[in-house]
C-alpha cells in the first residue's frame, strides 16, 4: 500500500531508524520478488545501526528456499547473520502444553456466553 501510495521511501526509513524491529514468525510465506528487494532494502539501512529480533519456527537450511533468488537471499542473510546472536529453543511448544486449561476461568464474572 505504502509503495502505491507514494509512502514507501518513508516507511523504510522509519523502520530504519527503529532502535528494535521484531519480526515475528518470519518465514511463514514464500516472498514476490518486490518483496524479496524491499528487504533486502530494509535490511541495507539497518545493517550494522540497528537491533532486528527475527523470530521462526522455519529452520535455517529452509530460509534460502523462502526468500527465493539465491543471490538476493544470500545478501538478506548475509546482512542477518553477521554479529547476530542465534537461540535455538528445543522442547514442546507451551501452546500443546495443558490445552484445557482456560486463560479466563469460568467463574470469572466478565466472562460472557454466548
Amino acid at each position: 500500500m505504502a509503495r502505491l501510495d507514494g509512502r514507501f521511501p518513508r516507511l523504510v526509513d522509519k523502520l530504519a531508524r527503529v532502535q528494535l524491529l521484531v519480526l515475528d514468525d518470519w518465514g511463514t510465506h514464500g516472498l514476490t520478488d518486490q518483496q524479496r528487494l524491499d528487504l533486502l532494502e530494509l535490511f541495507e539501512e539497518r545493517y550494522q545501526r540497528r537491533s532486528t529480533i527475527i523470530t521462526a519456527q522455519l529452520p535455517v537450511s529452509g530460509r534460502h528456499d523462502m526468500i527465493g533468488e539465491p543471490t538476493i537471499a544470500d545478501a538478506i542473510l548475509d546482512r542477518i547473520v553477521h554479529n547476530a546472536h542465534r537461540i535455538e529453543l528445543k522442547g514442546d511448544s507451551m501452546r500443546r502444553k495443558d490445552r484445557t486449561q482456560n486463560l479466563t476461568p469460568a467463574e470469572n464474572a466478565e466472562t460472557i456466553e454466548a
